[in-house]
């Protein structure tokens, strides 16, 4: 499923929302492989041209039916029937997938559409990392805010402290991680 609506009007207002020092370091691209089965591919972004994190969908999905097997593996319960046991266990892959900061071109599409149609302060409380990581380079995110969540980014994935520190850093702000 290709995004909807076009990813040139969604990249022009996901531009619009970053802070004016990073408009001109980050930068976020979606590649489509028309040949793929479902024409994905993968999300980036990208600061001063580097990939910091890439999002593919298909070794996303790879990963998650390895985890999903190794779940039933140790479950030891197998039933092609138990539709709501089946959509558990990939559910449960899904988010092992997204803790460890593997996500697909679909996570980041869905992130995208919670992120504008949200308010800032309830996305702020995102337990998802890519809406959280959103939200350290939106303009609307002041410098207090960021210094509040100092004492609790060492706690967070390290996606969120990376792009916490670009953030304080083009803001010239001193923390220590």
């Amino acid at each position: 499923m290709l995004y909807s609506p076009k990813w040139s009007k969604a990249k022009k207002r996901l531009s619009s929302f970053l802070c004016e020092p990073l408009r001109s370091r980050v930068d976020f691209q979606v590649i489509n492989y028309r040949k793929a089965h479902d024409q994905l591919g993968r999300a980036v972004i990208t600061v001063d041209k580097v990939e910091i994190l890439s999002m593919c969908t298909i070794t996303a999905e790879r990963e998650e039916f390895y985890r999903e097997r190794d779940i039933r593996a140790k479950s030891n319960q197998y039933n092609d029937d138990d539709v709501t046991g089946n959509l558990a266990l990939q559910d449960q892959a899904h988010k092992m997938l997204k803790a460890d900061g593997i996500y697909g071109q679909y996570d980041f599409f869905f992130a995208l559409e919670k992120y504008f149609n949200s308010p800032i302060e309830e996305l702020l409380k995102s337990s998802d990392a890519l809406i959280r990581i959103l939200c350290l380079l939106d303009r609307r995110i002041g410098k207090r805010t960021l210094l509040k969540m100092e004492e609790t980014i060492l706690k967070e994935h390290e996606l969120i402290q990376y792009f916490y520190k670009l953030r304080c850093d083009v803001e010239n702000i001193k923390v220590i991680i």
